[in-house]
């Protein structure tokens, strides 16, 4: 979540089935639009998760946190979110990641969580949720610390609902503040196939 790639988004159908995308995420394994636009596959050795109980927020965002600054909403544009995730001079985020991706949303696996602020999309991001598990896969913000708070209701949502996993898939020091670490990859995948069996509603 939040690792960038060269590349333009390119004017394509989306050609990954949902299909593949959920055997690929259960697999450990998720795609990312190369420079040329082709899609790459990539499983990180380690692998970058949030622990849920140790999520830490920053004291900085506390304060913003009590303001009430933000309205939280899920899904109402998801694929805006993805295209201003998309925003950016580099990107792994191309036309046929975001068709496919909204084909997931349209059967409930993909979701975004919107920080809205005076009606306008202030900041987000999206990811998909398989049983117990959560997948993130990247964040904007239009206005200072919108997705911070995304995050932190992110967090909030997955501890309520008893998800077990938080995949960031690789770390950044953005996400380090947030208490982000690295587990070798066969340990993340004995989590991945224990949290992917759970019977979870991101939704509830």
């Amino acid at each position: 979540m939040g690792r960038a790639y060269k590349g333009t988004p390119v004017n394509r159908e989306p050609t990954i089935s949902s299909e593949v995308l959920l055997h690929a995420y259960r697999s450990a394994v998720f795609p990312m639009a190369l420079e040329d636009g082709e899609i790459g596959w990539f499983s990180p050795d380690p692998r970058a998760i949030i622990p849920l109980e140790e999520f830490h927020v920053p004291h900085g965002l506390k304060r913003t946190l009590k303001k009430n600054l933000f309205e939280i909403r899920l899904n109402t544009v998801f694929e805006e979110v993805m295209k201003a995730c998309a925003q950016r001079p580099e990107t792994w985020i191309s036309a046929e990641i975001i068709g496919s991706f909204c084909e997931l949303h349209r059967l409930g696996y993909a979701h975004s969580v919107e920080a809205w602020r005076d009606g306008q999309l202030a900041g987000g991001l999206y990811g998909v949720a398989i049983g117990g598990a959560f997948f993130g896969e990247s964040m904007f913000h239009r206005v200072t610390d919108a997705s911070k708070v995304a995050l932190c209701a992110l967090v909030d949502r997955l501890k309520r609902n008893g998800f077990g996993l938080l995949d960031t898939q690789w770390s950044t020091p953005h996400l380090a503040t947030f208490g982000t670490r690295e587990v070798p990859r066969s340990t993340y995948r004995r989590m991945l196939e224990a949290c992917t069996a759970w019977d979870r509603d991101f939704l509830a």
